[in-house]
C-alpha cells in the first residue's frame, strides 16, 4: 500500500538535529488520516548522519532513505527525494528544526481545501544577524522585480506539493535546479502559511554566505534575462559617457588648455570605466554560458550509493 503522505528532509551533517526532528516529525505523523513516509536525503555527510538514519529506518518502517555517494548540494538532494516519494501529498522541510514540523497539519488542511501549494512565508528570522536579514530581505524582492514568474518573497523550500505538482517538476530536466523558483513556475493553486522561524536546535548553520549567494545568483540567472539586458545597458552608458567626455576634452583644450584633466588623468579614467564595463558583461554573459555547458554535458544530476525502504530497488537503475 502506498504511503498518502510523503516528507523529504534532506540531510548534510545534522547529527545533532536528526533524533530530535525524527520525535517532533513522528507526533507530526501520528496524526495523520493516512500512510506516511518520512524520507531521509543524505547529502554526502561526514557525520554520523547516515549511520542514525540507517538504525532509524530499522526501528520504524515508515522511515526511508536515500544516500548520495558525494555531497551535491541542498537543491539536488531535494530533487532526489522528489524522484523517488510515493506520496500524493509531499512536504519538503529541513533537519536543523528552523521549519518547524507541526505546521506541516496545517498545510494539509489547506491542501483539502484545493490548494495544490502550500509555502511557509517567514515574517521573523529568530537568532539571525542583522547582515543575514537585510541580505535575505534585499534578494527576495529583487528576485521578485526581476524574475519572468512571481516568486513569492521570504518563502524558503519549506512547503506542501500535490502529486500532480511533483509529477510536473520530475519531469523538468534542468540541472540548476531552484526549487522555490520552479515551484512558481509551474502554477497551480498556491498559498502561503506565515511562520516565524526558529533558531537551529544544534550545529552550526550549513547554507554559508558563500552557498546562499551562490544561490541567489542561480535564482535570479535561471529566472530572469534581465542581467543580460544590464551588460547592454552598461555599454550604452558607457558610449554615452565615452562622447561625453570626448565633448569634455575638447572644450578643456580649447577653452582651459592648462586643466589637468586634459592629460593622463581622464585616460585613466576612462580605461578604467570601460574596463569595469567589460569585466561586468563579460562576467554576466558567463554566468548564462556556464549554464548552458552544465546543460549541454547531460550529466546525472546525482548519484546514489544506497537507498532503503523503497519497494522498487530497481529505481536505482535510473539515477
Amino acid at each position: 500500500m502506498l504511503p498518502k503522505y510523503s516528507f523529504i528532509v534532506p540531510i548534510y551533517n545534522e547529527a545533532e538535529n536528526i533524533l530530535e526532528m525524527y520525535r517532533r516529525i513522528s507526533q507530526v505523523m501520528n496524526q495523520m488520516d493516512g500512510k506516511v513516509e518520512l524520507c531521509f536525503v543524505n547529502d554526502g555527510s561526514r557525520d554520523l548522519s547516515l549511520k542514525i538514519i540507517s538504525e532509524l529506518h530499522q526501528k520504524d518502517s515508515r522511515v526511508v532513505y536515500l544516500s548520495l555517494a558525494r555531497n551535491f548540494g541542498h537543491q539536488i538532494a531535494v530533487t532526489a527525494g522528489l524522484n523517488f516519494v510515493r506520496g500524493e501529498v509531499t512536504v519538503i522541510l529541513d533537519a536543523d528544526l528552523q521549519d518547524p514540523p507541526e505546521l506541516i497539519t496545517e498545510m494539509v488542511e489547506l491542501w483539502k481545501q484545493g490548494y495544490h501549494i502550500v509555502y511557509a512565508q517567514r515574517i521573523k528570522r529568530s537568532q539571525e544577524s542583522w547582515l543575514k536579514r537585510l541580505t535575505a530581505y534585499a534578494f527576495y524582492r529583487i528576485l521578485q522585480r526581476l524574475a519572468d514568474v512571481t516568486i513569492p518573497t521570504d518563502a524558503g523550500d519549506f512547503c506542501l506539493l500535490d502529486r500532480q505538482v511533483v509529477n510536473v517538476l520530475n519531469k523538468i530536466p534542468e540541472r540548476n535546479r531552484y526549487i522555490r523558483g520552479l515551484r512558481s513556475w509551474v502554477g497551480f493553486n498556491q498559498t502561503a502559511i506565515r511562520f516565524e522561524r526558529d533558531p537551529r536546535f544544534a550545529g552550526d548553520p550549513k547554507y554559508t554566505f558563500g552557498k546562499s549567494f551562490a544561490l541567489a545568483i542561480n535564482g535570479i540567472v535561471s529566472f530572469s534575462k534581465v542581467p543580460l539586458r544590464i551588460s547592454t545597458y552598461l555599454g550604452l552608458l558607457a558610449a554615452f559617457v565615452s562622447l561625453l567626455m570626448c565633448l569634455l576634452v575638447l572644450y578643456w583644450r580649447i577653452f582651459i588648455p592648462n586643466s589637468p584633466l586634459t592629460g593622463v588623468t581622464i585616460i585613466l579614467m576612462a580605461v578604467f570605466f570601460l574596463g569595469a564595463v567589460q569585466l561586468i558583461s563579460i562576467g554576466i554573459l558567463g554566468e548564462y554560458i556556464g549554464r548552458i555547458y552544465e546543460e549541454v554535458k547531460q550529466r546525472p544530476l546525482y548519484v546514489l550509493s544506497e537507498v532503503a525502504g523503497f519497494e522498487e530497488e530497481s529505481e536505482l537503475d535510473n539515477y
